[in-house]
């Protein structure tokens, strides 16, 4: 790393807290840390994780750094994984019932995603940075290409849910999405050696200024009122259907009764005749039978 490039390395890296300090002013001060507290602490931890890592980089602690990098790693993928849940709470924060699908989704994906970094932590040869590593590794893969996929959900489902494109929660997810997706493509180029680690790592802070820029842009914005729920027709029908789920129909409905009738035209037993009914038909045909008999003895005489 030349002299050029490790000053420009430091200079992105300080502007790092410099940025994110402003970023929790300003949430504070808009108290849109009560709207979105996951996303405030991953803030502060942000700040906090630079506290810790920057003298240890500084002094050329290699063990203190290499440690306390990986472990602040994990937390801030944790943080990460939170903050994703947190925007899709707020989105479909005016469907319950979707709300509680996508918790429990968010519940399995996050299992999945400790297996997999666990059985690909365990599988994988003995390496010099060793097991601790290779499951941060994992998983932070695994959360950049959901952080990715959540930003391509609100591209295209954000007009249906009535969700604003300048609003916080969706300015969120674009931050994420952009640092998710550098990095994601910086790691494919440097795996199939386009790129060498220098250039990867510079990549990687410039993706990351972009997006903490972005979190300022939006929470300093003036987040618009969501559309109104009434002329949101498809997620509606989406909230409807797990509601039918959930909640079958009551038994005193029209539906049952239909099904019983239908049921009955093409069962092979008759529907039973009620007694009250058999009685008027047999009293009627004994008056009907006494009547013809009067009616042979008058014609004789």
């Amino acid at each position: 790393m030349t002299h050029r490039v490790h000053i420009a390395y430091y200079i992105l890296w300080i502007a790092h807290p410099v940025l994110q300090l402003a970023i929790a002013a300003v949430m504070f001060r808009r108290k849109l840390h009560k709207a979105f507290p996951i996303f405030f602490a991953y803030i502060v931890a942000q700040i906090v994780s630079f506290a810790i890592l920057f003298p240890a980089y500084a002094r050329g602690s290699y063990a203190q750094f290499f440690y306390s990098y990986w472990i602040l790693a994990a937390v801030s993928l944790a943080l990460g994984f939170k903050v994703i849940h947190e925007v899709f709470l707020d989105v479909f924060r005016p469907y319950h019932t979707l709300k509680d699908l996508g918790s429990v989704l968010f519940k399995w994906a996050a299992l999945v995603m400790l297996l997999v970094a666990g059985v690909v932590a365990a599988a994988s040869p003995d390496s010099i940075q060793g097991p601790l590593v290779e499951t941060v590794l994992t998983l932070q893969r695994c959360v950049r290409v959901i952080q990715c996929g959540l930003v391509v959900f609100l591209l295209v489902f954000a007009r249906y849910l009535g969700v604003s494109r300048r609003q916080t929660s969706f300015g969120i997810a674009v931050g994420f999405g952009i640092f998710a997706f550098e990095e994601l493509l910086a790691v494919a180029l440097h795996a199939s050696g386009h790129i060498n680690p220098v250039a990867l790592s510079l990549a990687n802070m410039v993706a990351y200024n972009l997006s903490i820029l972005t979190w300022l842009g939006y929470t300093m914005s003036k987040s618009p009122a969501r559309e109104a729920q009434s002329h949101l027709l498809m997620p509606q029908r989406w909230e409807q259907s797990l509601r039918d789920i959930q909640l079958p129909v009551a038994p005193d409905s029209l539906i049952p009764r239909f099904e019983g009738m239908v049921d009955r035209a093409f069962s092979r037993t008759p529907e039973p005749v009620p007694e009250d009914r058999v009685r008027h038909a047999v009293a009627s045909r004994y008056e009907s039978r006494s009547v013809s008999l009067a009616r042979q003895v008058f014609s004789k005489t």
